[in-house]
């Protein structure tokens, strides 16, 4: 379906009608009275559009996950046929899709790992990743970052490093520490070798203050996301696995929003040279087009559990809907090369093109990632590193998507996620737009 034929359906009055029955949705992280949602009639590709016809470019892939786009018709038609055949079953039976799904996801995993443990999203993938620990260690205490973000629910939102886990700390056994990011250092260092070093040092000190024996897991976001984007210095996640080994800790590398080809591998651990014990995903799995997440769980811990009861489960877990999806997603990215695209392109095209906007605006501070995941760091002044103003982020997001662009905001930080089936005439006018609002930025 192309977005003409999805045009022909427009009606002028209906965006209204969607804003008015918006008032019984409550949302999600905003004040209500103060939330202005824009309306989305429909999508295909990198493209959305209202009911009036006005075009949006999605360079935010919603909340980073729709990565093999929108409406990808192969994925579309394996809902579609799922839902003929057999729509929902209890996830105690044994099913064709759930089986072949998690396959399909452990053939692009190392061999390290074994099975897969479906959830509903990331949060309760994080949540479920943290009970397997704790069972297979028998301690209690998770260490993980200050900058990060796990999902929000009760482990998941306590093992969040920032300000909304505070009012949410309801879950017990959770212990942060400071992860690398060089740009706003922590540990006075002034070069990534100290950064890493001294970050892996302090980590190391924590674990002896806390007691290694009752650690049951670190859990680490592979390249923080909703933190900022911050890429691991070289040897701190060799440094963290090492650790870990050292002290009989399992690490869980949160890959819910790096996972499946967000920075041109299939999973973010694979630039880094390290394999994690449990690793988390969800979000670019099946590209959102159904809830779906998991843990990919490695081989001690399933022979421990192959004889002792699991104390978790979900109701939807591997829901039929949810694992066509996946099997269609990780097929068709398969066939089309899409992770590839997203190191080529993003790495080629977007990447350096972001970096260029840098020398043009004062306001830019930095400038990183990967693949098709890079942040815009925004400041008030270059060498004092202050943040720039929440008010300007406020003007500068009205601005962007006034003129059609989809962006992700974080604090100061534009966040530039498109698909990553994105092409390079669609990153040209997405970057074109974000260097007219920075310029028009007062």
């Amino acid at each position: 379906m192309n977005v003409a034929s999805q045009k022909k359906v427009v009606n002028i009055e209906t965006n209204q009608t969607a804003l008015e029955l918006d008032k019984y949705v409550f949302h999600s992280w905003s004040v209500q009275e103060a939330a202005t949602p824009i309306v989305i009639a429909g999508g295909q590709g990198c493209s959305l559009w209202d009911y009036e016809g006005k075009e949006y470019l999605d360079f935010s892939s919603q909340l980073v996950n729709i990565n093999i786009g929108h409406q990808h018709p192969k994925v579309i038609d394996a809902i579609k046929a799922q839902a003929d055949s057999l729509i929902t079953i209890a996830p105690a039976t044994a099913n064709l899709t759930r089986g072949r799904a998690a396959e399909l996801i452990l053939s692009h995993a190392p061999d390290s790992f074994k099975k897969v443990f479906f959830t509903n999203a990331g949060a309760d993938a994080n949540e479920n990743a943290i009970r397997m620990a704790r069972q297979f260690t028998g301690r209690d205490k998770v260490l993980s970052a200050y900058r990060s973000y796990h999902g929000n629910t009760g482990s998941a939102i306590a093992a969040t490093g920032d300000f909304r886990r505070v009012p949410n700390e309801y879950s017990r056994g959770h212990v942060h520490f400071f992860n690398p990011f060089l740009y706003r250092s922590e540990f006075n260092a002034q070069t990534q070798e100290q950064e890493c070093e001294r970050a892996l040092q302090h980590l190391k000190r924590v674990i002896e203050c806390e007691g290694p024996h009752s650690i049951a897991a670190i859990l680490l976001e592979t390249i923080p996301g909703t933190a900022g984007f911050l890429l691991p210095p070289e040897g701190y996640l060799q440094g963290v696995r090492e650790l870990a080994t050292q002290y009989g800790i399992q690490l869980i590398f949160d890959e819910v929003m790096v996972g499946f080809g967000r920075t041109g591998r299939w999973f973010a651990f694979e630039h880094f040279n390290v394999v994690p014990d449990l690793v988390t995903f969800a979000k670019g799995v099946n590209s959102g087009y159904v809830p779906a997440g998991g843990v990919l769980v490695s081989e001690p811990i399933v022979e421990y559990f192959k004889h002792t009861f699991f104390m978790g489960g979900l109701t939807y877990s591997g829901h039929p809907l949810a694992m066509s999806a996946i099997v269609a997603t990780l097929e068709a990215m398969e066939e089309e090369g899409i992770v590839g695209q997203a190191d080529r392109v993003g790495n080629e095209i977007l990447g350096p093109m972001l970096q260029t906007l840098k020398h043009t605006h004062s306001i830019i501070g930095e400038v990183r990632g990967k693949g098709m995941f890079w942040a815009l760091e925004l400041v008030e002044d270059k060498t004092t590193r202050e943040p720039l103003a929440d008010s300007k982020m406020a003007q500068l997001k009205a601005n962007l998507t006034s003129k059609g662009l989809l962006a992700f905001i974080v604090n100061n930080r534009i966040h530039v996620v498109p698909p990553l089936i994105v092409r390079a005439d669609e990153i040209e006018k997405g970057v074109a737009i974000i260097d007219r609002c920075l310029a028009e930025l007062r």
